[in-house]
């Protein structure tokens, strides 16, 4: 059985219409995807917020540790004189 003119146009114009309508819902699909992007990017931030208050925790105690580390080695050289001057008498 042959096709005719009129079928191969007809099955064309099915498969560009099928082509726009795939070429349509990848759109539609992209769109609601970029409509999500500011409450994504909310997100984002908020976290990078608290990222950064906990940077910051860090930091204060690293500065903490760091003090209590110097006070240690003072008191350790100190304690090591006076051992020191106990076994020279």
């Amino acid at each position: 059985m042959r096709m005719s003119r009129l079928d191969l146009a007809q099955d064309r114009f099915r498969a560009a219409l099928e082509s726009i309508e795939n070429a349509a819902g990848a759109v539609g699909e992209s769109l609601d995807q970029a409509a999500k992007l500011p409450e994504r990017i909310a997100e984002l931030e908020a976290e990078r917020e608290k990222l950064l208050a906990r940077v910051a925790e860090l930091q204060d105690e690293v500065a903490t540790l760091s003090g209590l580390t110097e006070e240690v080695e003072v008191r350790l050289d100190g304690a090591i004189g006076e051992i020191r001057a106990v076994l020279t008498r």
